[in-house]
């Protein structure tokens, strides 16, 4: 696929169908938030995200694409090459084709945003040399030749690495044989290539090389994210406090606290604004139309789309797309007279980031899944696992969880509360879902994959699933860390545990 300004295999569609602002990394690292992908699904079903504001952001992930083999020549009466290897012109020309059309499937089947450059081929270390100065994010090495030296020269620890190599999808590569021995230990028994492991080599499968790729996108994009925390920044648990601190320094997360006189100040002004209040009160009522159960007050409803107007006017001003409320059970509703539950489930809905409670032991893991799946994530307080059966629960939860389709809802009270205006969402039972749980410290995550069983009606947060799980109930319970947990339409286990690994992070999938 063609882009005029990015080159071949920019995106998984075409550029206007995946609605991607192509900015690069240090565009972005050094404007802080530059605008990035549109909220597909919401605007394309009538939700409609004023142009004028900021948009959801996602960079595309700049892959670069090299191909390293070495020319021989036959000798007599010696061994002159070695097992598996593309030796001749002829045959490496015929590779290349092959890898180039490789590269263009993946961009075709990528479904997020993926940067393909053009193909490079390596024969020595000082070409590798070159590459390795590039500007790319990922590095994924067709690996024909026995030239450890060439991929040691190119496989850079602070970038991202993988090595491709084929069994029976093409000529088969030498490294297929020799990678384990002549790269990862090069000859000894000791693992010796820093930043790369075992998880790192694909062998013939487009498919696994496309999830790894997804997963770096979801790391890259995670990374360095702005979040505006009403109220500060904060943390649950033992050591909570410092959460923050962890966020900044591992995740290098710009952390912006708006205090909660400013936001007071703010949501007078836009109740004064007789402007901001018919959009917010229209805002409300088309919602309303669209499928709710309303089980609260009205001006409840009314008070939370300003309220939202108030936020989305915050993520302009620090041209983001992550916010979180802290003290959102007690502090925000005296002065927004409502609560920030159904505000932060509308801004997820959009393609935001939108999280209660300003947790930061648990908001990197739902920054990371958002952008490895591309879906809105919801946080949420968890029960005992029990009989294969955990439930999980809270009241910010977004109804657009597979980022299209609106699921049904019922709009109540917060629980706790008994006050403001909080959705129960009614998600899909039979849906598989990703959970992720944060530990307090920030050293291990635990993930699992299971299957929405129900959605029942206690006495607790309004959104609640009972989620049946497919691995060990009792190994789960005795893993548990943190508090809250997060989750996820479809089955990001894999991706999420890969992501980690390259951010240094301990991951135990259960």
């Amino acid at each position: 696929m063609a882009h005029p300004e990015t080159g071949p295999g920019c995106c998984s569609a075409a550029c206007g169908a995946c609605s991607v602002t192509h900015v690069s990394r240090r565009g972005f690292l050094g404007a802080g938030a530059a605008a990035g992908i549109a909220a597909r699904a919401y605007a394309a079903q009538g939700g409609g995200i004023d142009p004028v504001r900021q948009r959801p952001i996602q960079l595309p992930l700049r892959v670069q694409p090299v191909f390293i083999h070495e020319l021989k020549q036959r000798k007599q009466a010696t061994s002159w090459r070695w097992s598996a290897e593309i030796y001749t012109e002829e045959v490496a020309e015929e590779e290349r084709a092959r890898i180039r059309q490789d590269c263009a499937a993946l961009a075709r089947e990528a479904g997020f945003p993926l940067e393909i450059l053009p193909l490079v081929t390596v024969h020595d270390t000082a070409q590798a040399a070159k590459v390795a100065a590039g500007d790319y994010d990922a590095l994924v090495m067709y690996a024909a030749g026995r030239q450890p030296a060439v991929m040691a020269a190119m496989a850079r620890p602070d970038r991202w690495n993988i090595i491709f190599v084929r069994h029976k999808s093409g000529p088969i590569y030498y490294m297929y044989i020799g990678v384990h021995g002549h790269f990862f230990r090069k000859t000894g028994d000791e693992f010796a290539q820093p930043g790369m492991d075992v998880d790192d080599v694909v062998v013939d499968s487009r498919a696994e090389l496309l999830w790894r790729l997804r997963a770096l996108g979801g790391l890259k994009n995670a990374m360095g994210k702005r979040i505006v925390c009403i109220g500060d920044a904060g943390g649950w648990g033992s050591g909570g406090e410092g959460a923050p601190r962890r966020a900044r320094d591992l995740w290098k997360f710009d952390l912006v606290n708006v205090p909660y006189p400013d936001l007071e100040a703010r949501i007078r002004r836009a109740s004064a604004d007789a402007a901001v209040v018919k959009r917010s009160r229209d805002a409300a009522a088309q919602y309303l139309r669209e499928g709710v159960s309303v089980e609260t007050s009205p001006d409840f409803v009314n008070n939370a789309f300003l309220l939202t107007e108030v936020f989305r006017d915050l993520l302009d001003e620090h041209k983001t797309d992550a916010i979180t409320v802290r003290n959102c059970m007690s502090a925000i509703m005296p002065i927004s007279q409502t609560t920030a539950c159904l505000p932060l489930s509308i801004l997820n809905d959009e393609g935001y980031l939108a999280f209660c409670e300003s947790d930061f032991v648990s908001i990197p893991a739902g920054v990371l899944l958002k952008h490895i799946a591309g879906t809105p994530v919801f946080l949420c307080n968890a029960s005992f696992p029990a009989n294969g059966v955990v439930t999980v629960s809270h009241c910010t939860a977004p109804r657009r969880m597979d980022g299209r389709n609106r699921e049904r809802m019922r709009l109540l009270t917060h629980y706790e509360s008994d006050y403001g205006a909080a959705p129960k969402v009614e998600m899909r039972k039979g849906q598989v879902v990703t959970v992720l749980d944060a530990d307090f410290a920030g050293r291990r995550w635990l993930g699992f994959s299971g299957e929405i069983t129900d959605t029942p009606f206690f006495p607790i947060c309004r959104t609640q699933l009972e989620i049946g799980l497919k691995g060990d109930t009792t190994r789960l319970a005795r893993e548990l860390r943190g508090w809250h947990w997060i989750v996820g339409y479809g089955d990001r286990v894999r991706e999420t545990g890969y992501a980690l690994r390259k951010a240094g992070i301990g991951w135990l999938a259960v």
